[in-house]
Parts: structure tokens; C-alpha cells; sequence
């Protein structure tokens, strides 16, 4: 009759003791790569979240031919453009916008309130608009045309209604607004709807466009939106510092009450 083997107890327990400690190894290890596989997943997602929440920077570096922003103040014009607020303001801030940039929008949600409450309804500052409708953004050039339609009709005021509601409506980036709804606005402002289809339809106001793109060239505003604040002249034109992008209220605070 075969002799059963013996088993030894303390190669028994060692056998063990060395089974547990490769699992608590391999559980230790597998926790350190989910983390850091977590840490890679968070850092890839935020960089695609911050690339594609700069789409209009990145496409415009991309182009050689725009000129560089300014570092100082640089000297710019009114022009002949829209102005909210009082004429004698002792401040002017221009902003040069798209309709359809994403940034514009979230100025106009969350920054341009404050601004008219704290400076342009108390008289220290006027706001005169000016147009940057970027080439990517496929109807922000008929839509700033639309606007100064409108200014046709009734003036600044109808002109910053229009503004308004074009920003209320639109979802931006290109064709947030269908075009078709430019003239409904009109309609819901109780304008003559049909006088600025046509007036839209002829392209009166191209050129007028087109020069506010020239002089934001020709400024080093080549973002949107863009903002030059400075002293305000007789003349119609300032010193402006240049401010880039939809920065928060206490960056124009400190950009207003810096005017001497």
C-alpha cells in the first residue's frame, strides 16, 4: 500500500505568505495604472476642451498675413459707427465683433450688463461697435450688415436693439442665426421688415463692413471680440489699450478706471 506524502507545515504556510503578497502586488499595481490611465484621460480631455474652445485664436495664428496685437495703446477711430451711451462720455470703448463667435456671445451674456449699468447708463463711458465678422463664421457678414440696416431705419437705438436680439437668438459659431431670420427680427422690433430684406438684398452697407475689417487689420485686432478703451477725443479718435477675448467684468473695471 502506497505511503501518503507528508505535508509540511511551515512550506505549507511560506507557500501561502508568498501566494498573497503576488496578489496584494497585483492589486497594487493595477490600482497605480487606473490612476494614472485617470490622470492621462483628464489631461487629454481638458486639452481638447481648451483646443476647441479657442478655434477662432488657433485658426488666425495659423495665418501669417495677421498682423500682431499691439503691446501699447495704439491710436484708433470711431468712425462713423454706432455709439450706446452719452457723446460727451469721458471714456470710449470700441468693440470690434462677430455675431456668430462664441466669445461675443458670452460678453454680451455675461459682461456687457454690467458695463452699462456700472459706466455707460452713469455717462463715463460710451460704446461705439464696430464689425469683425471673421471669415469662418459663414454669416456674420450678412448679419452685421443686417444691423446696420436697421440703424437705417431708426437709428442707434434700432441698432442696438438689433444688435441685442441678434445675440439672443443666435447659438453662434457660423450659422447659429439661419439668415432668413434677420428680417424676422426686424419684424418682432416693429421695423419695416421688407425695407431691410431689400436693403440686406443690395448690400448697401458691405463696404462700411469691410472698412471696420481693414482698420481692426490695420489695429492688430485680428480676435474677437476686441476692445479699445482710452480717453475719449473730439476728434473721434484715442489712444485705446487693447483687450482680447470675453475677459471678465474686473478686467474692464481696471481698464476703465486706469484712463486718466
Amino acid at each position: 500500500m502506497a505511503t501518503k506524502a507528508r505535508i509540511n507545515p511551515r512550506k505549507l504556510l511560506v507557500y501561502i505568505l508568498s501566494k498573497i503578497k503576488m496578489t496584494s502586488l497585483l492589486v497594487t499595481l493595477l490600482i497605480i495604472a487606473s490612476f494614472l490611465i485617470g490622470v492621462l484621460y483628464t489631461k487629454v480631455s481638458y486639452l481638447e476642451k481648451n483646443v476647441s474652445g479657442n478655434n477662432s485664436v488657433i485658426a488666425q495664428d495659423l495665418d501669417p498675413q495677421v498682423p500682431q496685437q499691439p503691446t501699447g495703446p495704439i491710436e484708433v477711430s470711431v468712425d462713423d459707427d454706432p455709439v450706446l451711451g452719452k457723446d460727451n462720455a469721458p471714456v470710449t470703448m470700441i468693440e470690434f465683433v462677430d455675431y456668430e463667435c462664441p466669445f461675443c456671445k458670452r460678453f454680451f451674456d455675461e459682461t456687457l450688463s454690467q458695463i452699462k449699468s456700472k459706466y455707460i447708463d452713469t455717462g463715463k463711458v460710451k460704446l461705439v461697435m464696430r464689425d469683425l465678422p471673421l471669415d469662418f463664421h459663414q454669416n456674420a457678414h450678412k448679419e452685421s450688415q443686417a444691423a446696420e440696416c436697421a440703424r437705417e431705419q431708426g437709428g442707434d437705438s434700432a441698432y442696438f436693439k438689433y444688435h441685442d436680439e441678434i445675440f439672443k437668438r443666435t447659438t453662434s459659431n457660423g450659422t447659429g442665426l439661419a439668415l432668413e431670420d434677420l428680417s424676422v427680427i426686424a419684424n418682432d422690433l416693429e421695423l419695416n421688415s421688407s425695407a431691410l430684406q431689400q436693403c440686406l438684398d443690395s448690400e448697401k452697407y458691405k463696404a462700411e463692413v469691410d472698412k471696420d475689417l481693414a482698420d481692426a487689420a490695420q489695429y492688430g485686432a485680428n480676435g474677437t471680440p476686441s476692445f479699445f478703451i482710452g480717453k475719449s477725443d473730439s476728434q473721434g479718435k484715442f489712444q485705446g489699450t487693447i483687450l482680447v477675448g470675453a475677459q471678465p467684468f474686473e478686467s474692464f473695471k481696471a481698464a476703465i478706471e486706469s484712463v486718466q
